[in-house]
């Protein structure tokens, strides 16, 4: 890129800030709407909550068979999903509403699930949407050494397979996160940008009881009560976690792991682009007119909005990716989404099997 090209790009810049800034800002003072969760977004967290443990509690009464067993196991798989989607994403944000306590509350329904909220805050709050697609920085590119997600990552022999392979890597997702991901995290002394690390004592003792407390309710208690072998109840846990797994994980890939997404170097992150603009570059859309979509995934779908404005509660990103839209194709910037969540899955796909072919020497 030329000169003059820099610098139009450094001047469409700040008045794309700026005109994105002020929209948005005059969208809630004009309709006198809070950035917090709606009286909507409360319904969705309460049936969903309501979903997931009913489901859980008629399991336990040993009136189904098998297969009905099965099913309920799924259900719940499903019900952890839409938790973490619509629910404590939003309040580890401090999205969901105003009040500290109450999005800590509903923070903690991630660590009964059996995620820590304290990690989390630290790789996807802090490193993540600030490093978002930066190579050496951004945790969420070096989920498995079977995966490729970045241009800039080491290439294996085996990754020339990933697009085989990777949905079912994904699937197995939560369950590397309940028995392994935090452990692990808690112990590595570096982590993205961070050196050196290391957490309170207070912050040991949550972990080791929420996770106390997620096999408690998910192990323990089904194996004293389920009048059913132990293989069988592997197969309904497994089950839960590969429905749980498979929805996050390929839904989070979506965002930034598809081919319009730029993905760049540790050395590239300090250039002159301003940081809201890196978002609009490392990140996509998908399926922003699929309404059921958009009440399950709670905003995860307008990656974009949730980038600029993770402090908004996501509710409010569908009428928000109008203003950010209109204001990105004014200023000259790319709005990268997919009109459905196949067309997304597709290049995701496609993405993975470009990344997994051996590079080119230079």
């Amino acid at each position: 890129m030329d000169m003059n090209a820099s610098a139009t790009v450094e001047r469409d810049a700040v008045g794309f800030i700026a005109d994105v800034k002020t929209a948005v800002a005059a969208y809630f003072v004009d309709r006198d709407l809070s950035q917090n969760a709606d009286l909507g977004m409360m319904i969705k967290t309460a049936i969903i909550l309501a979903v997931t443990v009913g489901a859980y509690a008629l399991l336990l009464t040993n009136a189904f068979g098998p297969w009905q067993m099965l099913g309920l196991a799924a259900v719940i798989g499903v019900g952890i999903a839409g938790i973490g989607f619509s629910v404590a994403h939003d309040a580890l944000h401090g999205a969901y509403s105003a009040s500290p306590r109450v999005n800590s509350l509903l923070g903690f329904t991630f660590d009964l699930c059996g995620a820590n909220g304290y990690m989390w805050k630290i790789t996807h709050n802090a490193i993540h949407h600030t490093h978002t697609n930066i190579h050496g920085l951004d945790e969420d590119l070096t989920v498995s050494p079977l995966l490729r997600l970045s241009p800039h990552s080491e290439w294996k022999p085996i990754h020339r397979f990933q697009h085989l392979y990777a949905f079912f890597a994904y699937s197995l997702s939560t369950l590397f996160w309940v028995l392994a991901k935090d452990y692990k995290y808690f112990v590595q002394r570096d982590l993205g940008p961070y050196r050196n690390m290391t957490h309170k004592p207070g912050e040991w003792a949550a972990m080791i009881g929420s996770k106390a407390l997620c096999y408690i309710w998910s192990i323990v208690v089904p194996l004293m009560v389920l009048d059913v072998t132990w293989w069988q109840f592997l197969i309904g846990w497994l089950t839960m976690h590969l429905m749980a797994g498979t929805i996050l994980g390929v839904v989070f890939q979506l965002a930034h792991v598809v081919e319009e997404t730029d993905h760049h170097t540790e050395r590239e992150s300090g250039g002159s682009a301003e940081w809201m603009v890196r978002q609009m570059e490392t990140t996509s859309n998908f399926a922003r007119e699929n309404q059921a979509l958009n009440w399950f995934v709670g905003g995860l779908n307008f990656q974009i909005e949730h980038h600029l404005f993770p402090r908004i509660c996501s509710v409010h990103y569908p009428a928000l990716s109008r203003i950010v839209r209109a204001a990105a194709r004014d200023h000259g910037f790319a709005y990268n989404e997919h009109a459905t969540f196949r067309q997304a899955i597709g290049s995701h796909y496609r993405t993975l099997k470009l990344l997994g072919g051996q590079p080119v020497a230079a």
